[in-house]
């Protein structure tokens, strides 16, 4: 696990009496980062949403930090060259690390299209913590879905650096799991999130079924 040094010299870490630990017993489950990433277009928010749905139901305390809502407010001083995306996804890192630490699920949705910069926010929590979920849809379905109509603007080169026609994307390597959110079925796709989150121990099998009944 890596760390940046503060600036100021005069910064000490303040250890809590309520740990991560004592937050996550209360919880019922382990705190974990869920990083959903893929091109725009490829399902990352609409599948991320729907598995905090299906975790809520279970009793899950979770959230979900979307791509386009942080830019409204933490993130909305930054634009989209390389050196805007590397510090956009190191604000995330940062802020998904508190939700983690806080016990809770935190699931993020967003493009973060250079492998550094995602391994960069893995190196700064512990091995198990970070489940990288590689949302796999080509190109041609994803425009099929470009409701806002980026993809036909970066077509027509009206949007520059446009992840995937004008600005790179470096799809994973290592990742803990691929889900084809291009071919299958939405509650497939959930299913195939939960049976990760099993294995990796976040979550009991016990206590996460995979129909569609909610808690009483």
């Amino acid at each position: 696990m890596t760390t940046l040094r503060p600036v100021s010299a005069n910064v000490v870490w303040h250890r809590a009496t309520v740990t991560r630990a004592r937050r996550e017993a209360q919880n019922g489950h382990r705190g974990a980062i869920l990083w959903f990433t893929g091109l725009s277009g490829s399902g990352k928010s609409t599948l991320a949403h729907a598995v905090e749905e299906a975790l809520h139901q279970h009793g899950c305390r979770t959230f979900v930090l979307d791509g386009d809502n942080v830019r409204h407010g933490l993130c909305g001083d930054l634009g989209f060259s390389a050196k805007d995306r590397q510090e956009n996804i190191r604000r995330i890192g940062e802020m998904a690390k508190v939700f983690m630490e806080a016990g809770v699920i935190v699931l993020t949705a967003f493009i973060s299209p250079y492998r550094a910069d995602r391994e960069r926010v893995r190196g700064i929590v512990e091995r198990g913590d970070f489940i990288e979920i590689y949302c796999d849809t080509p190109i041609e379905i994803c425009e099929s879905r470009d409701v806002k109509g980026l993809y036909k603007k970066a077509r027509a080169g009206q949007l520059a650096e446009f992840t995937g026609i004008t600005s790179p994307y470096e799809a994973p390597e290592n990742c803990e799991l691929t889900v084809q959110t291009g071919l299958a079925e939405l509650d497939v796709c959930v299913h195939q999130v939960a049976d990760e989150m099993i294995r990796s121990g976040i979550i009991n099998a016990e206590n996460f079924s995979h129909d569609s009944s909610k808690k009483s």
